[in-house]
């Protein structure tokens, strides 16, 4: 990506997600997904790159999931800070686990990388792993269609 076009998507960024928590999290989460994709980049045993290939597609794929869900949360609760809204905390939550996990994920692949002699059971570790990544962002999805359903903080008289 050229100089102006990242800082292109930066004002996007900016513009749908704010510059506090919610692109925070958004940040975090495609951090992880180029960690993975870097130690994939290190792999040698024609295999094992095939399997973590494709696990690394299926997390790449969650991106534009995390991106929604960081987008309507900052729609509902616009955010410059790190406050976590309280009508919000378990989407956050979900993400930070979702972010917590993938660069957990990208380790368990690192750590392949760096077995000696072929690999027994191939990429089952990341698998479990990226399966978690996969369970968390569809908590945090869910948790906001939970969340947006009742009174927003600000709706609440007091």
């Amino acid at each position: 990506m050229g100089f102006f076009s990242a800082a292109r998507q930066g004002r996007k960024d900016d513009a749908e997600l704010g510059k506090g928590l919610w692109r925070r999290a958004h940040d975090r989460f495609q951090r992880g997904l180029d960690r993975f994709h870097q130690v994939l980049e290190g792999v040698e045993d024609d295999q094992l790159y095939s399997e973590l290939l494709e696990i690394a597609n299926e997390l790449a794929a969650l991106l534009e999931r995390v991106r929604l869900v960081c987008m309507e949360a900052q729609r509902r609760s616009p955010n410059e800070g790190l406050d976590i809204p309280v009508d919000l905390a378990g989407v956050h939550r979900a993400l930070s686990k979702a972010g917590n996990s993938l660069a957990t994920t990208a380790e368990a692949a690192a750590m392949l990388r760096l077995a000696v002699g072929p690999v027994p059971v191939g990429a089952a570790s990341v698998r479990r792993r990226a399966e978690s990544v996969f369970q968390q962002v569809a908590d945090a999805e869910r948790h906001l269609d939970e969340e947006g359903s009742g009174p927003r903080q600000a709706d609440i008289p007091g």
